[in-house]
């Protein structure tokens, strides 16, 4: 008779079976017993992951933000970077679906850093950063410079966003 590898109350399996016993990862949420089966990043340059119940999961993607601690100027040259690491994604069915899955608050906060605006920002304001930014990424006067040029388009993608009727 072999040994049982299941031992313990309440028994789950029954007598006489092979199964190892199912290992359940718990909420990181302080306090919550319920089953972690989203992951979510601890922090923006960490390969660790928390792990939540689908309630925490919601609860924190909605107060994540990527940008938290950095200076403007840092958040800038991030979005920067992403933006051209991530170009092969533009693609992306998900990327195509717009405001329903971005929002257009995130996406307006977006087009302002990208501009190198305050949140209030007048329309003025608005149309003055355009030019001088397009003027200073114009691929024009960027011959070959494929930075530039995705910084052009970013910026024209922000003044875009920033001056769309709703």
């Amino acid at each position: 008779m072999r040994k049982q590898k299941a031992t313990g109350f309440p028994r789950w399996t029954g007598y006489n079976t092979e199964r190892d016993p199912i290992e359940v990862r718990s909420c990181d949420h302080d306090g919550c017993g319920n089953k972690g089966d989203f992951p979510a990043p601890k922090s923006p340059d960490s390969k660790d992951k928390w792990q939540f119940c689908e309630r925490h999961i919601t609860e924190f993607n909605r107060n994540w933000n990527y940008f938290e601690g950095l200076s403007r100027e840092e958040a800038f040259r991030r979005a920067q970077e992403e933006m051209r690491t991530a170009k092969g994604y533009a693609t992306s069915g998900a990327y195509q679906m717009g405001e329903a899955s971005y929002g257009k608050d995130r996406r307006r906060s977006d087009a302002l850093i990208i501009l190198d605006l305050d949140d209030d920002a007048t329309a003025a304001e608005i149309k003055t950063a355009y030019r001088r930014m397009a003027k200073l990424y114009h691929p024009d006067t960027n011959l070959g410079d494929s930075e530039a040029a995705i910084k052009f388009q970013q910026v024209i993608t922000a003044y875009e966003v920033l001056t769309a009727k709703s």
